[in-house]
């Protein structure tokens, strides 16, 4: 097992930044000292500590639960907030209107042209119209309806409207091709197709409908496709079956009541890509999900009332439904960016936090090594000083662009908030804090309500040396199993150790206690007998002056098992060269020992990503060996999956 280099702490909060933070507040209200001792009480006591959350962050019932958590079926299968009845929706929206209804509650920041936005009694508007509009084109209580559209206001609308009547909905990510939106409308068997005529991407025409109208020929169960007019082009039309968004609202009243449901009632269904097979269904629900992502906005990214919330994503991936959930549900402002962060100049993401003055923004470690080569000057330029913390997620960070965002963007005052957990878990295992000390690319630990531990291959816990990251009970958010399938959520999840979640992460656990998250499990690396991470051997890589990207895969050999090729991606004006070839792997070898050193190291333009920007492995591996690559509905840039083929 391989071991971390040490790295020192390189921020602490002041004691008044401590002191006012929301999970500082919520220990004090409990009476208790630490996040440690929180921490543990919330494991040994879930019914208590999930009441309290409840009960902090002002979740609404329309009924009052019984009894926070049954587990008689199993870790597999709880069941939380018995008898008692909500609706997401209304928590996100109706409870805000009595203080907050001329606040602004979503700002869309379009790729071209001025910002939209909506206050909360816009926002209630709205949402009632289209709830019953969906209900004219009979969509029910536990049916199901795809939202096809790139984020915005309309896609908060319509996530927001179909949960209120107590349907489900299918978020599809905004670049997908037809066939990947089908397998998700089939799949789930939706009633109804929410999608747009077209949008813009770095300044190009997207033709979003011809693609909805291939992905519901392919769906027997969709009967009706609802039509955004975003940019008023020409689009093919079948009547009967589609209609226009604006029409369908026109002259429908302004109150929509919120059917009251279970907790742990669907209402999201959203898909995530394996290795192999049809994507998974993870089946979230109303209480489940707006306890666990409230929560986490609420004591880990610290989101108040007063707060402006960006966070770079897209409906179709977690942390879109999570930015305007979560962000609602504190009765913040969700900022919603739509475009990509580099068009039409780089200090694009820049820009728009210094236009909103947003105070929490999240961003990935891609991105910010996508934005490094173009230098200081475009982030220095804008007034960040709204800015008061910068949240992470979607894949490991390595030390050198950690460090430039905390100092070029955060200017050594704004903490970066690492968090890292997964669509089946309705938000994060691990995080940071705002009122611990912060090591570059580190967690402080798990999250309150999350019994996470780092296991041996012999299933015991483990501290100094990378290990399988598990949960060991339940939590609400998690979901319930993927949707028709249980036998494939049991397998994914449990099947490894009795009654233990394992969840395909490698962590290690330093001497201080921070947490460290080295890549998938599928993705490791064992060399002669070594298990590692490959964001390991990727972070020494992208410390090298020449490096801008890398990728790090296992392929067979003969006498190790295993050996390590490296996909590199260079700074701007870098060239390859055989020089650099070996002195990239020399790096490796210097820094990590002879017997990890690369035995190829490969240059490439570009590296396949997903839209969250986790760079897909099993892809570059698959690529490389000549195989099939699995599936590639996540894929954000097909043509990278060509320069891996071609890289030399």
């Amino acid at each position: 097992m391989s071991e971390l280099t040490p790295m020192e702490i390189v921020w602490r909060p002041t004691p008044e930044v401590a002191a006012r933070a929301r999970i500082a507040r919520f220990m004090a209200t409990q009476g208790i000292a630490s996040l440690e001792a929180l921490h543990r009480r919330s494991i040994e006591d879930p019914e208590w500590f999930w009441d309290a959350v409840a009960r902090d962050i002002g979740l609404e019932w329309i009924a009052p639960y019984r009894r926070v958590l049954d587990a008689s079926r199993g870790i597999a299968w709880p069941r939380w907030f018995e008898g008692g009845l909500l609706n997401l929706a209304a928590n996100c929206v109706d409870r805000h209107l009595r203080t907050r209804r001329d606040r602004l509650a979503v700002i869309w920041e379009p790729e071209t042209g001025e910002p939209r936005t909506l206050t909360f009694g816009e926002l209630a508007r709205e949402v009632n119209r289209l709830a019953l509009a969906l209900r004219d084109l009979g969509v029910g209580e536990g049916d199901r309806v795809g939202i096809f559209l790139p984020i915005g206001l309309e896609a908060a609308i319509a996530s927001l409207a179909v949960v209120r009547i107590g349907a489900v909905y299918t978020p599809c990510f905004s670049g997908y091709g037809a066939q990947a939106v089908a397998s998700r409308l089939i799949d789930c068997e939706a009633k109804v197709l929410i999608t747009a005529d077209g949008f813009q991407r770095r300044g190009q025409l997207v033709r979003m409908k011809q693609t909805a109208d291939e992905a519901a020929a392919l769906s027997p169960s969709v009967r009706h496709v609802l039509v955004v007019r975003r940019l008023g082009v020409e689009v093919p039309w079948t009547t009967g079956r589609d209609h226009w968004w604006h029409e369908a609202v026109e002259g429908k009243p302004d109150e929509c009541p919120p059917v009251a449901v279970e907790a742990d009632r669907p209402c999201l269904i959203i898909y995530t890509s394996g290795t192999t097979g049809r994507p998974k269904g993870a089946v979230l629900t109303h209480g489940g999900f707006a306890l666990k992502c409230g929560s986490d906005w609420a004591y880990v990214m610290d989101v108040g009332a007063d707060d402006r919330v960006f966070w770079l994503t897209d409906l179709g991936w977690l942390m879109g439904p999570m930015l305007i959930v979560g962000t609602l549900l504190q009765g913040a402002t969700a900022v919603l960016f739509d475009g990509t962060p580099d068009y039409p100049a780089p200090d694009r993401l820049w820009a728009v936090a210094e236009r909103h003055r947003v105070t929490v923004m999240g961003l990935s470690p891609t991105a910010a090594r996508g934005l490094m080569p173009h230098g200081a000057d475009f982030v220095r330029r804008h007034d960040l000083s709204s800015l008061r913390l910068i949240g992470s997620t979607g894949e490991p960070w390595n030390p050198e662009p950690f460090r430039w965002v905390f100092e070029t963007v955060g200017q050594g005052r704004v903490p970066i908030i690492n968090y890292s957990g997964g669509t089946e878990i309705s938000g994060g295992l691990v995080a940071s804090f705002p009122i611990l000390p912060i090591k570059p690319c580190s967690f402080a630990g798990p999250i309150p309500g999350i019994a996470a531990d780092v296991f041996d291959e012999n299933g015991k816990p483990v501290r100094g040396q990378v290990g399988e990251l598990v949960v060991t009970r339940p939590w609400p958010g998690m979901t319930q199993g993927f949707w028709r399938d249980p036998a494939r959520y049991e397998e994914t999840y449990w099947s490894r150790w009795p009654g233990v979640w394992v969840h395909g992460d490698w962590a290690y656990v330093d001497d201080e206690g921070f947490w460290f998250l080295q890549g998938r499990s599928d993705d490791t690396l064992k060399i002669a007998g070594k298990r590692l991470g490959p964001a390991e051997v990727e972070s020494v890589l992208v410390a090298h002056p020449a490096v801008n990207e890398a990728a790090a895969i296992g392929v067979p050999h003969d006498i190790k098992g295993e050996a390590i090729v490296c996909f590199v991606v260079l700074k701007p004006g870098g060239t390859p060269s055989e020089g650099l070839r070996e002195e990239l792997a020399d790096h490796v070898a210097l820094q990590m020992g002879k017997p990890l050193r690369p035995s190829r190291v490969l240059f490439t333009g570009d590296l396949p990503k997903t839209r969250s920007a986790k760079i897909m492995r099993r892809v570059i591996r698959a690529t490389y060996l000549g195989r099939e690559p699995g599936d590639l509905s996540s894929l954000e840039n097909p043509a990278a999956i060509a320069m891996i083929a071609k890289a030399e």
